[in-house]
Protein backbone atom coordinates (compact mmCIF):
# COMPACT_ATOMS: atom_id res chain seq x y z
CA UNK A 1 0.00 0.00 0.00
CA UNK A 2 1.20 3.54 -0.75
CA UNK A 3 0.98 5.40 2.55
CA UNK A 4 1.65 9.05 3.35
CA UNK A 5 2.30 10.14 6.93
CA UNK A 6 2.01 13.82 7.81
CA UNK A 7 3.75 14.29 11.13
CA UNK A 8 6.93 12.59 12.30
CA UNK A 9 6.51 12.80 16.07
CA UNK A 10 5.98 9.83 18.38
CA UNK A 11 3.06 8.27 16.51
CA UNK A 12 4.15 9.34 13.03
CA UNK A 13 7.71 8.13 13.48
CA UNK A 14 6.54 4.85 14.97
CA UNK A 15 4.06 4.18 12.17
CA UNK A 16 6.77 4.99 9.64
CA UNK A 17 9.03 2.38 11.21
CA UNK A 18 6.36 -0.29 11.58
CA UNK A 19 4.73 0.16 8.19
CA UNK A 20 7.98 0.21 6.21
CA UNK A 21 9.05 -2.95 8.06
CA UNK A 22 5.80 -4.56 6.86
CA UNK A 23 6.68 -3.72 3.27
CA UNK A 24 4.49 -0.70 2.64
CA UNK A 25 5.65 2.17 0.43
CA UNK A 26 5.76 5.00 2.97
CA UNK A 27 6.40 8.72 2.54
CA UNK A 28 6.70 10.93 5.61
CA UNK A 29 6.47 14.69 6.08
CA UNK A 30 6.74 17.18 8.90
CA UNK A 31 6.38 20.93 9.34
CA UNK A 32 10.13 21.59 9.20
CA UNK A 33 10.80 20.14 5.76
CA UNK A 34 12.19 16.94 4.24
CA UNK A 35 15.79 17.84 5.05
CA UNK A 36 15.03 17.28 8.74
CA UNK A 37 13.84 13.71 8.09
CA UNK A 38 16.98 12.29 6.50
CA UNK A 39 17.83 10.14 9.54
CA UNK A 40 14.34 8.61 9.69
CA UNK A 41 14.37 8.05 5.95
CA UNK A 42 17.78 6.38 6.08
CA UNK A 43 16.70 4.18 8.98
CA UNK A 44 13.43 3.03 7.45
CA UNK A 45 13.67 3.45 3.70
CA UNK A 46 10.70 5.82 3.75
CA UNK A 47 10.67 8.82 1.46
CA UNK A 48 11.19 12.21 3.12
CA UNK A 49 8.72 14.57 1.44
CA UNK A 50 6.58 17.68 1.86
CA UNK A 51 3.06 17.45 3.24
CA UNK A 52 1.64 17.95 -0.25
CA UNK A 53 3.75 15.07 -1.56
CA UNK A 54 2.70 12.89 1.38
CA UNK A 55 -0.95 13.43 0.44
CA UNK A 56 -0.51 12.97 -3.32
CA UNK A 57 -0.94 9.64 -5.13
CA UNK A 58 -1.36 7.63 -1.92
CA UNK A 59 -3.88 4.96 -1.01
CA UNK A 60 -3.96 6.08 2.62
CA UNK A 61 -2.76 9.23 4.40
CA UNK A 62 -2.21 9.47 8.15
CA UNK A 63 -2.46 12.95 9.67
CA UNK A 64 -0.70 12.79 13.01
CA UNK A 65 0.09 16.32 14.17
CA UNK A 66 -0.98 18.36 17.21
CA UNK A 67 -4.63 19.36 16.89
CA UNK A 68 -3.81 23.04 17.07
CA UNK A 69 -1.54 22.75 14.01
CA UNK A 70 -4.18 21.24 11.71
CA UNK A 71 -5.34 24.67 10.40
CA UNK A 72 -1.74 25.32 9.29
CA UNK A 73 -1.86 22.52 6.71
CA UNK A 74 -2.43 23.66 3.10
CA UNK A 75 -6.12 24.33 2.56
CA UNK A 76 -6.04 22.44 -0.74
CA UNK A 77 -4.06 19.46 0.58
CA UNK A 78 -6.68 16.96 -0.63
CA UNK A 79 -8.45 19.08 -3.23
CA UNK A 80 -7.53 16.86 -6.18
CA UNK A 81 -7.57 13.55 -4.28
CA UNK A 82 -9.86 10.74 -5.47
CA UNK A 83 -12.98 10.15 -3.45
CA UNK A 84 -11.77 6.78 -2.18
CA UNK A 85 -8.52 8.07 -0.64
CA UNK A 86 -8.47 7.02 3.03
CA UNK A 87 -7.46 9.73 5.50
CA UNK A 88 -6.70 8.76 9.11
CA UNK A 89 -6.68 11.22 11.99
CA UNK A 90 -4.70 10.10 15.06
CA UNK A 91 -5.01 13.39 16.90
CA UNK A 92 -6.13 14.30 20.39
CA UNK A 93 -7.11 17.70 21.71
CA UNK A 94 -5.04 18.94 24.65
CA UNK A 95 -5.97 22.57 25.46
CA UNK A 96 -2.73 23.17 27.35
CA UNK A 97 -0.82 22.36 24.14
CA UNK A 98 -3.26 23.30 21.38
CA UNK A 99 -4.90 26.36 22.85
CA UNK A 100 -8.65 26.53 23.29
CA UNK A 101 -10.64 25.37 20.27
CA UNK A 102 -14.18 26.68 20.80
CA UNK A 103 -15.97 24.10 18.63
CA UNK A 104 -14.37 21.19 20.47
CA UNK A 105 -14.95 22.90 23.82
CA UNK A 106 -18.63 23.12 22.83
CA UNK A 107 -18.80 19.36 22.24
CA UNK A 108 -17.81 18.77 18.62
CA UNK A 109 -15.83 15.50 18.38
CA UNK A 110 -12.16 16.22 17.79
CA UNK A 111 -11.95 14.33 14.51
CA UNK A 112 -15.11 15.98 13.17
CA UNK A 113 -13.32 19.29 13.68
CA UNK A 114 -10.22 17.93 11.91
CA UNK A 115 -12.36 16.64 9.05
CA UNK A 116 -13.88 20.07 8.50
CA UNK A 117 -10.46 21.70 8.30
CA UNK A 118 -9.09 19.07 5.93
CA UNK A 119 -12.20 19.14 3.75
CA UNK A 120 -12.11 15.34 3.59
CA UNK A 121 -13.83 12.54 5.52
CA UNK A 122 -11.49 11.02 8.09
CA UNK A 123 -11.23 7.82 10.08
CA UNK A 124 -10.18 8.20 13.71
CA UNK A 125 -7.65 5.59 14.84
CA UNK A 126 -4.36 5.15 16.71
CA UNK A 127 -5.25 7.97 19.09
CA UNK A 128 -5.75 5.94 22.26
CA UNK A 129 -2.49 3.96 22.33
CA UNK A 130 1.04 5.04 23.22
CA UNK A 131 3.55 5.11 20.39
CA UNK A 132 5.90 2.77 22.25
CA UNK A 133 3.11 0.21 22.49
CA UNK A 134 2.46 0.40 18.75
CA UNK A 135 6.12 -0.37 18.28
CA UNK A 136 6.45 -3.16 20.85
CA UNK A 137 3.11 -4.77 21.69
CA UNK A 138 1.74 -6.08 18.40
CA UNK A 139 0.76 -9.76 18.64
CA UNK A 140 -0.42 -12.46 16.21
CA UNK A 141 -4.15 -12.89 15.70
CA UNK A 142 -5.66 -15.03 18.45
CA UNK A 143 -2.99 -14.19 21.00
CA UNK A 144 -4.73 -13.74 24.39
CA UNK A 145 -2.60 -10.64 25.07
CA UNK A 146 -3.52 -8.91 21.81
CA UNK A 147 -4.52 -5.27 22.31
CA UNK A 148 -7.56 -3.88 20.49
CA UNK A 149 -7.91 -0.40 19.01
CA UNK A 150 -11.17 1.49 18.32
CA UNK A 151 -11.80 2.81 14.81
CA UNK A 152 -14.49 5.43 14.15
CA UNK A 153 -15.65 6.87 10.85
CA UNK A 154 -18.57 7.37 8.51
CA UNK A 155 -17.36 5.43 5.45
CA UNK A 156 -17.49 1.63 5.94
CA UNK A 157 -14.98 0.94 3.15
CA UNK A 158 -12.44 3.41 4.56
CA UNK A 159 -12.87 1.96 8.05
CA UNK A 160 -12.34 -1.54 6.67
CA UNK A 161 -9.02 -0.49 5.11
CA UNK A 162 -7.82 0.99 8.40
CA UNK A 163 -9.00 -2.04 10.37
CA UNK A 164 -7.06 -4.38 8.08
CA UNK A 165 -3.95 -2.26 8.56
CA UNK A 166 -4.37 -2.41 12.34
CA UNK A 167 -4.64 -6.18 12.13
CA UNK A 168 -1.46 -6.28 10.06
CA UNK A 169 0.31 -4.27 12.76
CA UNK A 170 -0.65 -6.90 15.32
CA UNK A 171 -3.74 -5.45 16.98
CA UNK A 172 -7.45 -6.23 16.92
CA UNK A 173 -9.65 -3.49 15.48
CA UNK A 174 -13.05 -2.62 16.96
CA UNK A 175 -15.64 -0.67 14.97
CA UNK A 176 -16.39 2.27 17.26
CA UNK A 177 -19.22 3.68 15.16
CA UNK A 178 -19.51 6.93 13.23
CA UNK A 179 -17.23 9.91 13.55
CA UNK A 180 -19.86 11.62 15.72
CA UNK A 181 -19.35 8.76 18.18
CA UNK A 182 -15.56 9.12 18.19
CA UNK A 183 -15.73 11.15 21.41
CA UNK A 184 -15.93 7.74 23.10
CA UNK A 185 -12.21 7.23 22.42
CA UNK A 186 -11.00 10.74 23.20
CA UNK A 187 -8.72 11.55 26.18
CA UNK A 188 -10.46 11.05 29.51
CA UNK A 189 -12.64 8.15 28.38
CA UNK A 190 -12.36 4.53 29.65
CA UNK A 191 -10.68 3.26 26.47
CA UNK A 192 -7.98 5.93 26.38
CA UNK A 193 -4.42 4.65 26.94
CA UNK A 194 -5.62 1.46 28.66
CA UNK A 195 -4.40 -1.31 26.28
CA UNK A 196 -7.61 -3.35 26.52
CA UNK A 197 -8.48 -6.47 24.55
CA UNK A 198 -11.41 -6.56 22.11
CA UNK A 199 -14.02 -7.29 24.75
CA UNK A 200 -12.57 -4.63 27.02
CA UNK A 201 -12.61 -2.02 24.27
CA UNK A 202 -16.26 -2.72 23.45
CA UNK A 203 -17.17 -2.44 27.11
CA UNK A 204 -15.17 0.77 27.58
CA UNK A 205 -16.76 2.41 24.55
CA UNK A 206 -20.22 1.53 25.88
CA UNK A 207 -19.38 2.94 29.31
CA UNK A 208 -18.01 6.26 28.04
CA UNK A 209 -19.88 9.37 29.14
CA UNK A 210 -19.80 12.68 27.24
CA UNK A 211 -18.88 14.55 30.39
CA UNK A 212 -15.77 12.38 30.79
CA UNK A 213 -14.25 13.34 27.46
Amino acid sequence: MRIGIIGAGHIGGTLTRRLTALGHDVSVANSRGPHTLTDLAAETGAGAVTSREAARDKDLVVVTIPEGRVPELPADLFSDAPADKVVVDTGNYYPQRDGRIPEIEAGMPESRWVERHLGRPVVKAFNNIRAQHIMELGRPAGDPDRIALPVAGDAPKAKAVVMRLIDELGFDAVDAGTLDESWRQQPGTPVYATDLNEEGVRRALAEAKPTGA
